[in-house]
């Protein structure tokens, strides 16, 4: 990994290609078996962990080539969901919302066979990447618990079991999503406290990536979550939450979403440095870490690919200004 400032990402998807997109169509519908189709999740992992290097991102993620939906991929895994039918979940992307039915438990590791293979193609850190139990919650029916309190501190507790596997495995990054974190701003004390559960005997670097919504909502009780970095969607908002910090000051490390995931069009390397520019105002060049707003699973390969390349090429020129000034001018004889 490079030992610079301004540490390059991703939040963790990227497009899957054509042939496995057709794969996975293909068994669902039976007509191709699980071990075939791993097999393809496999290649497609190893072709992203390489247009990773040569991008030269530096903390890399196994772009959840074998993942579809975020949580239903956790449901199908933990006993106590069963998946019920097909709601909307933006534009004319549709996903089938688990119900949770009885409670919960995890039967065996969920991620870290992927995480163990994904490290094993690199020298880079590759992130451990989980949904955390607020969003396991609040993308789901509840029907075993008596309250949602209850249900988020059980979906905490085999959050908390992959989460400590995972770094059993070496990840040295753990990223513990909560995208539904402003859903019910009322229930924030809730998710910080299922949270707490989940990170308390981690030593590894902890992430909590929160995306579209009212961020303004829960800033800065969100300051509260036991992690030590939020990753924030930015770009698509127009900075404008960075308002917020002027405020109410920020007191995490800062994942700073710099290009828009949910745009065709790709930036230009300018408008990307700028916005790391805008960031630094608030944080320090050691705790602030370039990447696309959001997970790039809605774009394609190449769109995908560059618009990493937009976040590495703006942190090159933002790296060389921070160089420039850090150098004593020289003194004229």
């Amino acid at each position: 990994m490079s030992d610079q400032v301004l540490l390059t990402t991703t939040v963790g998807s990227f497009g899957k290609p054509d042939y496995l997109q057709k794969a996975r169509n293909a068994n669902a519908r039976g007509k191709l078996g699980e071990a075939e189709l791993t097999e393809l999740e496999r290649k497609a992992t190893e072709e992203w962990i390489r247009r990773q290097e040569r991008l030269d991102i530096d903390i890399l993620v196994d772009g959840e080539m074998y993942r579809g939906d975020m949580v239903a991929y956790f449901a199908e895994r933990l006993e106590g969901f069963r998946i019920g039918g097909l709601v909307r979940s933006y534009g004319n992307r549709y996903y089938h919302k688990p119900i949770i039915a009885s409670p919960v438990r995890r039967p065996k590791p969920m991620t870290v066979d992927w995480f163990r293979f994904t490290q094993s193609l690199t020298d880079r850190p590759v992130k451990g990447m989980l949904t955390g139990p607020y969003t396991l919650l609040d993308w789901s029916y509840n029907e075993a618990y008596r309250t949602r309190r209850e249900a988020a501190l059980a979906l905490a507790e085999v959050v908390r079991q992959e989460a400590e596997d995972l770094q059993a495995a070496g990840a040295r990054y753990i990223q513990i999503d909560e995208p539904a974190i402003h859903a019910r701003p009322e229930e924030i004390d809730i998710a910080i406290e299922a949270m707490g559960v989940v990170t308390q005997n981690l030593t590894a670097k902890t992430i909590s990536h929160i995306c579209y919504g009212d961020f303004a909502a829960i800033y800065p009780k969100v300051l509260e979550l036991p992690v030590d970095q939020l990753d924030l969607a930015m770009a698509n908002y127009g900075y404008r939450w960075l308002d917020l910090f002027d405020r109410d000051r920020f007191t995490k490390e800062l994942a700073i979403g710099i290009v828009d995931v949910h745009s065709h069009d790709t930036e230009s390397v300018a408008t990307a440095a700028e916005g790391i520019r805008k960031g630094l105002r608030y944080v320090s060049k050691e705790r602030l870490l370039p990447h696309p707003d959001c997970g790039l699973k809605t774009r394609t390969v190449e769109e995908s690919e560059e618009k990493c390349r937009v976040v590495v090429e703006a942190t090159k020129v933002v790296r060389a200004e921070l160089a420039r000034q850090a150098t004593p001018a020289k003194t004229a004889r």
